[in-house]
């Protein structure tokens, strides 16, 4: 049976990334490209200085940081546990993609995913009181994963995967956010 999904899998991705084209390469590896996101962040740090003040936003930003930091090596962590081949290095469809990077490391789960929808996860309920179109910031890891998809460089299972991750993370963050503040009355 697991076999049957990955088989799927990888044909679903092949299928995806068979849609690219030439002319809109240049725009996925821009949106690929976290550097790219920095005036949506700035956006965000804006929001929350705005609504919470120097102090609380200064924790905010820390906290964000941090938060950040521990998504991105959970994600190392799961994919030293799995160590699954990334498309464009899995010898069976490699030579059928179309691959604009070649990141060496492990594919489950994506990192982009999982990254992008925390800090999505955490600033909708962090800002949803202050902020009427905030839940408009779910576009961002939809489309950020989506790039990677693109690109050839993860499989569908392992965006869907850094989807929950990090919906889960990102609530429980939230979660832990909401008891620190609290505990000290920011």
């Amino acid at each position: 049976m697991i076999e049957n999904i990955i088989q799927k899998d990888k044909e679903l991705l092949i299928y995806l990334n068979s849609l690219g084209s030439e002319h809109w390469d240049g725009f996925w590896l821009t949106i690929t490209n976290q550097f790219s996101w920095i005036p949506l962040f700035a956006l965000i740090l804006y929001l929350v200085f705005k609504h919470y003040g120097w102090k609380k936003g200064l924790f905010t930003v820390v906290f964000l940081a941090l938060l950040v930091t521990f998504s991105d090596q959970f994600t190392n962590f799961i994919r030293g546990v799995f160590e699954r081949l990334r498309p464009n290095n899995d010898p069976e469809i490699k030579d059928v993609l179309r691959t604009l990077i070649r990141p060496q490391s492990y594919s489950f789960v994506s990192g982009h995913a999982t990254t992008s929808t925390v800090v999505t996860v955490f600033m909708i309920l962090l800002l949803k009181k202050h902020v009427k179109y905030i839940k408009f910031l779910v576009l961002f890891p939809l489309v950020f994963a989506y790039s990677r998809l693109y690109l050839g460089v993860h499989f569908p299972i392992d965006i869907l995967a850094g989807f929950i991750n990090g919906t889960i993370i990102g609530f429980l963050a939230y979660k832990l956010y909401d008891f620190l503040e609290r505990r000290m009355n920011l």
